[in-house]
Formats: structure tokens, sequence, C-alpha cells
């Protein structure tokens, strides 16, 4: 059996105080890797990054932000070294349908889910590209690939995110810096748990495996393209749904 180790890597995880981010956060550090905990709350940065162990700093940062994006990565290199792996999981929802979106939802959607991915980028890209070592991995959505209903802005940020990722993979191909997506389906989280019984039950009946999908299951995903068994992989998107956009 193959155990994926990931010591001396460094990774910076967006929007990893919580939910999908903080499954992420928690494998990578399992793998042994030195882990930024990134959120926007300071306090519950640091807090997770307490109880995950050593090898972690807690970074208080709001990804749309591109001063703080590069204040929380001089910070994070300062402590834990040359950040050699970024996850790009931040991101926020504002749910309406189209005709009674306000440019203020559509605005906050983009900035946090799509700008906020170029920020991280840019910011960590020329310091992978000069060591001929990176991986980015960015948290996409199956709404990217297949829309949905009053979703439009969080629909065109996961498609706009999954654009981003193949076009920087082309770039970055031959400094050996791999870039990739994840697009996660429905996971157990506090926006699923709180779905009314008839909507859940819809929205399991388009799942051909029949359940929501964990945390861990994305985070392990994650941690195989962080990882040297996707050393020939870039420019991919790997739907982890359950089946529900095959």
């Amino acid at each position: 059996m193959t155990t994926i180790d990931l010591t001396g890597q460094t990774a910076f995880v967006t929007g990893s105080t919580r939910g999908i981010g903080l499954a992420i956060a928690r494998q990578l550090h399992q793998a042994g890797a030195r882990v930024a905990i990134v959120g926007r709350d300071q306090a519950r940065a640091q807090s997770v990054a307490g109880e995950l162990g050593e090898r972690t700093i807690g970074v208080a940062c709001d990804v749309a932000d591109a001063d703080q994006v590069d204040a929380a990565i001089v910070a994070a290199e300062a402590a834990l070294g040359p950040i050699t792996v970024l996850v790009n999981n931040a991101g926020l929802t504002r749910d309406n349908l189209l005709i009674r979106l306000s440019d203020a939802d559509w605005d906050q959607v983009l900035d946090a889910n799509l700008k906020g991915a170029f920020h991280t980028m840019r910011a960590v890209a020329r310091g992978m590209m000069k060591r001929r070592q990176g991986r980015i991995i960015n948290i996409t959505s199956v709404v990217g690939i297949m829309g949905n209903k009053g979703q439009a802005n969080y629909a065109a940020s996961k498609a706009g995110l999954i654009g981003l990722t193949k076009a920087v993979a082309q770039e970055y191909a031959s400094r050996n810096v791999l870039v990739n997506c994840v697009a996660p389906g429905f996971i157990e989280t506090d926006m699923t748990a709180a779905l009314p019984p008839e909507a859940s039950a819809a929205l399991l009946s388009a799942i051909p495996l029949g359940r929501f999908g964990r945390p861990d299951e994305i985070a392990g995903a994650v941690l195989f393209l962080a990882s040297d068994l996707a050393r020939y992989i870039t420019g991919h998107v790997l739907v982890v749904d359950g089946g529900m956009a095959m």
C-alpha cells in the first residue's frame, strides 16, 4: 500500500477554518505537511492551527483583498517556509434568481470565489516557478459544470475558476507547477444539514450513489493531487460528486 508523505511541503489552504477546507488542512497536515490555516477570522484561524498542533500557523486573510493576500503569504512563508501547495477553497454564495440578483451579490461572489483565487495564485506563482516545484489545487464545483438555478453568480465564478485553472496550467507546466481543480458535488456541510427534508430528498435522487459526500472525501482528492502520485496530471478537473455530473 502506498502512503502519501508530504513531509517538507508547505500548504496554504484558504477557507480552512471549517467544513471542506478544514478537512483538507487536516489531511495535508496528517500527511506531514506544514499548513497555513487561512480564514477571515484571525481568532478562529489560530484556534484551528492550535488544534492541529505543530507545523501550523493561523493567518487572517480576505482573499478578495490583494494586499491582504500578499501579507498572508509573507507571514505564512516566514513561519513555515516557501509555499509548495496552494489550495483555493475560500468561497461564498449569495443565491437568488437572475432577475433578483443585485450587483453587490454578483460582485461579492465573483470577488471571493474567482478573483480571490487569482490573487493567491499570482502571489505564489513566482516562487513556485523559480523553485520549479508547486501544486495549485482550486476547489470549484459541479455547479460550474452543470449550472444550477438560483446560482448564476456562483456558477459563473466556479466555471471561471475552471478556465483560470486550465490557462495557468498551460503557462506553468514547463516549470513543473501543476494546476488542477477538484469539483465537489453536494457535500455534508452546514448548508446541506439546513435543507428541508423535501429539498434534501430531491438532491439525493439526482446522485447515483444515493448520498451526500463527506468533507474528507474531497480532502482525499486534494491530497492525491498534492502528492507525487499526481505528478503527471495538470489542467484537470477531478469531479467528486457521487456520479451526479457524469
